[in-house]
């Protein structure tokens, strides 16, 4: 397959062989085109990698100040819990 730099003359469908040998032949030192588009603003055309419902963006923190607190504990009865050689499975603590 030869490659004359027109990427319009290619097939929509290329084999995974005929991306390599286009990939080997194309000469890496080769000057950029002057209508040549970045990276970053062709990809923001697109959607994301991962779908919105998939992960959604961060939001701010709530207001609630009590969630920090009662996450701590429960989080450090459960490292207190493992460091006592106990067994906490199933909510009956015992030893391991």
């Amino acid at each position: 397959m030869d490659y004359d730099g027109d990427i319009s003359s290619l097939e929509p469908n290329l084999t995974e062989a005929e991306l390599t040998e286009l990939a080997l032949a194309a000469d890496p030192d080769a000057p950029l085109p002057q209508d040549a588009v970045p990276m970053s603003l062709h990809l923001a055309q697109f959607a994301g990698a991962l779908p919105e419902w998939y992960m959604p963006a961060a939001m701010a923190r709530s207001g609630s100040k009590w969630r920090l607190p009662v996450i701590g504990t429960i989080v450090a009865a459960f490292v207190i819990i493992e460091s006592l050689g106990l067994c906490n499975t199933y909510g009956l603590l015992n030893f391991a």
